[in-house]
């Protein structure tokens, strides 16, 4: 059709972008950051919600994070993955808004047509309904997550990152609020009918979004990047090894990131899940005040994002990340032994130490890995899929016993996790400070959704990396 849209983005003929060229891409990045974590504040709530409204037991509710987190993240983030490494970065983002709002208007039909006779059916519409969103969202997070990894300098990728995921946080603590009004409020607390207008307004924003991206000349990375014979060949290690060299089976940095980021996003979403139940059954407060100390809870979150960044600036990513898991260890012992409205806030403090984690694992996992970083960034996303794994045990445990007891769950991903950052530290110069002298940082060939960083620490003489080689 004349005058239509191009699809086709300018490509980065080289490098990354400095300075004022990152504010834009970045701008529009950051936008479905804040459609993920908008989305994700109102699933922790909506289990509370659907717990009262459909009569579900508290394992049975799980059932939206297990679709979420399991049929969305685990099952779909290869397609997005392998839909990005052919049609590039916006057809990839473009496909996830659009199964984004798909989903979210089928809240309208869903809600409008439930009844309590027929609640176990409705809920399984629910379901479905947070299923096809939970797929956008794993395209969207895909993308964008390797997107603002490697569109800027790979010195700061992990500060860059923990930055644009700030604002996840921002819109993530906005969900409970409205929950809090329309969900738990008078007649609302016992009816589904503002839950079709929420979501209604979140399909909009998703459509517009999707709007802004069509009409955007998107940076994408350069074909002669991409096709060069040199980009299987980016640097060595100390031992002269290539990076990335060997099948994608044989990157033991990366799976032990992967189980890692699936034993944190576990953690996370199962403790934020139980959150309402915690603090209406082991202190005194009412569903509408939960609700707003979840809000609370995830405002902490975004807090704790931004000072994670500033300090990402100053401190080594695994060694700040070991400090912060050990101190969660602490603080999630004391969830389980104690009570009333003081192990709420012990609870809400948690929120804050688990801030960084996401996008420091995200970096630590998909670093060095040369030819398979694409892929490699596919499979760190599918480790999101622990968000369906660590509910439902949690449910059965709070079922069976009680909610302060159940939070042991997440006490085991802490665990994991120290014990990755921890061996990660010692196994790659035991840095406090942020080492800032790279001296090979490249996009990660077949299309960048990472980097290769190579820094010299004080005791190991590392090779420059080949920067470019006729074919």
């Amino acid at each position: 059709m004349a005058g239509g849209v191009p699809i086709v983005a300018p490509t980065l003929a080289s490098g990354f972008l400095r300075g004022k060229q990152l504010i834009f891409p970045l701008s529009l990045v950051i936008s479905l950051f804040f459609l993920w974590g908008f989305s994700y504040g109102l699933l922790d709530v909506l289990n509370k919600h659907f717990q009262t409204v459909l009569d579900i037991t508290k394992l049975q509710s799980t059932g939206l994070q297990v679709v979420y987190f399991g049929g969305g993240y685990l099952l779909f983030s290869p397609i997005a993955a392998e839909v990005m490494k052919r049609k590039g970065y916006k057809i990839t983002i473009l496909m996830g808004l659009s199964l984004y709002s798909l989903g979210a208007v089928f809240f309208w039909p869903t809600a409008h047509f439930s009844t309590y006779e027929h609640r176990i059916a409705s809920f399984g519409g629910f379901c479905a309904c947070t299923l096809v969103i939970a797929c956008g969202l794993a395209t969207l997070e895909t993308a964008a997550n390797s997107y603002a990894v490697v569109i800027g300098d790979p010195a700061s990728a992990s500060a860059r990152l923990q930055f644009c995921q700030s604002w996840n946080g921002v819109a993530s603590f906005i969900g409970p609020l409205i929950a809090s009004k329309f969900f738990f409020t008078g007649k609302n607390e016992h009816s589904l009918v503002n839950v079709q207008f929420v979501y209604l307004a979140v399909s909009a924003a998703g459509v517009a979004i999707a709007i802004l991206f069509l009409v955007t000349k998107l940076p994408e990375v350069s074909e002669e990047m991409l096709n060069s014979s040199t980009t299987e060949n980016f640097g060595t290690d100390e031992f002269g090894n290539e990076l990335g060299q060997g099948p994608l089976y044989k990157q033991y940095n990366m799976i032990f990131g992967f189980i890692a980021q699936f034993c944190y996003v576990g953690a996370q979403v199962t403790i934020a899940s139980f959150f309402i139940n915690y603090a209406t059954e082991n202190a005194t407060f009412s569903s509408a005040q939960a609700s707003n100390l979840l809000s609370y809870a995830l405002i902490t979150f975004t807090v704790g994002r931004f000072i994670a960044t500033a300090l990402a600036t100053i401190f080594q990513a695994d060694f700040l990340l070991m400090v912060y898991a050990a101190i969660a260890i602490a603080l999630n012992a004391v969830i389980c032994s104690a009570k009333g409205n003081a192990a709420v806030g012990v609870l809400i403090a948690i929120f804050f130490l688990e801030a960084p984690m996401y996008p420091t694992l995200f970096t630590l996992g998909t670093a060095n890995l040369g030819r398979h970083t694409r892929r490699g960034a596919g499979i760190l996303v599918m480790g999101v899929s622990g968000g369906a794994v660590f509910p439902p045990i949690q449910g059965a445990i709070a079922d069976s016993v009680n909610t302060r007891i159940s939070y042991v769950v997440p006490l085991v991903g802490f665990v994991y996790v120290f014990g990755y950052v921890t061996f990660h530290w010692l196994r790659t110069g035991r840095n406090i400070m942020r080492v800032k002298d790279v001296i090979g940082a490249f996009p990660a060939p077949y299309g960048v959704d990472g980097v290769v960083e190579i820094h010299a620490p004080k005791d190991v003489k590392v090779e420059e990396a080949e920067l470019s080689r006729s074919s």
